[in-house]
């Protein structure tokens, strides 16, 4: 049960058959840009996340994946448009109000090599407690969950400077996931991890979704892996939405070709493989 106050009318798409799905996260007539740079980065006249599902955004580098996700945590203001979570205008919210609802994991973390790892994780709880307050054992309870999620429960005492990379981002997924939000926003979360702790973390973002009806957008860079955890995928090419839907839907052999510039055979039986041939001259 959502949080927020005074909850606006929830936000619906129409899927393909025709089926109203109701959205967490709406970004509507979005124009996206950065002090630094030169017009508009991102263009999107609509963006919905669905709730209570998984949904990958995918596209090249460059192609507006993580802008997008900046714009719907509100870390970045759009130029025009607005961002919903839930119904409500996101920049209408609360700092504090908006981190019960929604946690966002970037891809630039602040270094904070003196802490332990349990200590970080400690720093997701802000958003429910009071300046004075101590911890709680609800505080203590979902930081040992996130730990365990993680799976860094056994680098607790461990500095975060002396980590390794793949280590360092466990650790900051821990965080995000002691947070203990209804919406979830991850860019890139398995950069710099091996193939067997990417797919833990994939793992334990669909056990997240499965068991506890936690909406996830996540930025992934392997559109295969997007496809296999993803129950909806966004696709963006070069600052605006290619496509959206289902992965059945939305992986062809026309958007291989189309976004990544990849001559690739997309098999839908028994499931969904993607088959790469040769990169496409630009």
């Amino acid at each position: 049960m959502s949080g927020l106050q005074g909850e606006a009318e929830p936000d619906r798409i129409t899927d393909e058959d025709g089926v109203a799905v109701e959205s967490a996260l709406v970004g509507e007539n979005l124009e996206l840009s950065y002090p630094t740079s030169e017009g508009t980065v991102v263009e999107c006249a609509r963006l919905d996340i669905p709730e209570g599902a998984v949904t990958a955004l995918v596209g090249p580098n460059g192609s507006g994946k993580s802008t997008l996700l900046n714009s719907l945590s509100n870390h970045l203001t759009p130029e025009a448009g607005t961002v919903r979570l839930r119904g409500n205008d996101i920049e209408s919210l609360g700092r504090k109000e908006l981190a019960r609802e929604l946690g966002h994991l970037s891809q630039e973390n602040d270094s904070l090599g003196s802490i332990t790892v349990e200590e970080l994780a400690y720093h997701g709880r802000y958003p429910h407690r009071g300046f004075f307050d101590s911890v709680s054992e609800e505080d203590s309870d979902a930081v040992e969950r996130a730990l365990e999620l993680a799976g860094v429960a056994d680098l607790r005492d461990a500095e975060i400077g002396q980590l390794s990379g793949g280590q360092k981002q466990l650790a900051w997924i821990a965080m995000v996931l002691a947070q203990d939000t209804e919406v979830l926003l991850l860019d890139e979360p398995t950069t710099f991890l091996d193939l067997y702790h990417q797919f833990r973390v994939l793992e334990t973002v669909r056990q997240l979704n499965e068991e506890r009806d936690v909406t996830v957008a996540i930025v992934l860079h392997d559109i295969s892996q997007a496809a296999r955890f993803a129950d909806y995928l966004v696709a963006m090419d070069d600052g605006e939405l290619y496509d959206w839907g289902p992965p059945e839907d939305v992986v062809t052999e026309q958007l291989l070709a189309d976004v990544f510039d990849v001559e690739a055979t997309v098999e839908y039986e028994p499931e969904l493989q993607i088959l790469p041939r040769r990169a496409l001259p630009k």
